[in-house]
């Protein structure tokens, strides 16, 4: 038996705890993209002109893209755990 010097080596996670967090990561990104969307949605109704309407559309993209690359990195760093 080799001593490490008391320091414990950490293991990788089991692949179905893995699995099961990059899962919960997916649906908190579908849920942003959700609500992204439903705000978006919201503001275009209410815009006052085509400005306020596009600005909008280009907010709630903007959410998407945000919540896609959040989502993005957090898989990757469980991966790398």
């Amino acid at each position: 038996m080799e001593d490490d010097g008391g320091a414990r080596k950490q293991e990788a996670p089991p692949p179905a705890a893995s699995k099961a967090a990059a899962a919960g990561v997916s649906v908190n990104e579908w849920m942003q993209h959700v609500k992204a969307s439903f705000l978006g949605l919201i503001r275009k109704v209410t815009a006052r002109s085509e400005q306020e309407a596009a600005e909008a559309d280009m907010m709630a993209a903007k959410a998407q893209v945000e919540a896609t690359n959040e989502a993005e990195a957090r898989k990757k760093q469980l991966a790398d755990h």
